[in-house]
């Protein structure tokens, strides 16, 4: 059973996930109303995945992503950032504060459901309706950056086309269709490719490909 734990400073909002999340299955193991608390929680309890709120009194959720699961780490914990607010610099706060995915509390309960399972799989993600956008300022504000040798040469060419793909917003059904491969064989590479990066999933692959200038703004 998938353990959550809930970080918002409304008691109405956490109280409303959790009977979203508990009704699919899943265990909510922990509360905290700030960033600080969150931090505190977290440890002690060791969820599978945390529900970030961003803006809170007392300690807002970015920092508390960043001590939780940021670079450095060690056996960080994934953070899904839940909120209000689509704001650029909220999202990339916490995109490089170590988040695993970002959802905006409008989602529908099923997408939410969805959304904690995969980010407690590995998997990662960015809310639909955000993550072309998000994408392309990514790029656009991380600027050209000249290939590493040393990342380049921890991928094969087709990893390499892999995680161009992926930088760029794809499904793994999508980068199948580019490549002629099956959607299993994409899944395949990509958990290579992170077992070699070092990222916990596609979400911090992508940040890592644009740091390594793997990945090309605007290509």
């Amino acid at each position: 059973m998938t353990r959550v734990v809930l970080v918002d400073d409304q008691a109405m909002v956490r109280a409303g996930i959790a009977v979203i999340l508990e009704s699919e299955g899943l265990q909510v193991v922990g509360e905290a109303s700030s960033g600080t608390d969150a931090v505190r929680v977290v440890r002690r309890v060791r969820p599978d995945v945390v529900c970030m709120d961003v803006r809170m009194p007392g300690g807002d959720g970015i920092a508390a992503t960043r001590e939780l699961a940021g670079p450095g780490v060690e056996d960080p914990v994934p953070v899904l950032v839940v909120s209000t607010f689509d704001l650029d610099d909220d999202v990339f706060g916490a995109l490089e504060a170590g988040a695993s995915g970002f959802l905006l509390k409008d989602a529908e309960p099923e997408v939410l459901v969805d959304a904690v399972r995969r980010v407690a799989a590995g998997d990662g993600l960015v809310d639909q309706s955000l993550t072309r956008r998000v994408i392309d300022e990514f790029a656009r504000r991380r600027g050209p950056v000249a290939p590493d040798a040393t990342a380049e040469g921890l991928l094969t060419a087709r990893e390499r086309e892999i995680v161009a793909l992926l930088s760029r917003g794809s499904s793994n059904a999508e980068i199948a269709a580019a490549l002629f491969l099956e959607p299993s064989t994409v899944k395949s590479h990509l958990s290579r490719i992170m077992t070699k990066t070092g990222a916990r999933d596609r979400v911090q692959l992508v940040v890592w490909a644009y740091d390594s200038g793997l990945a090309v703004p605007g290509a």
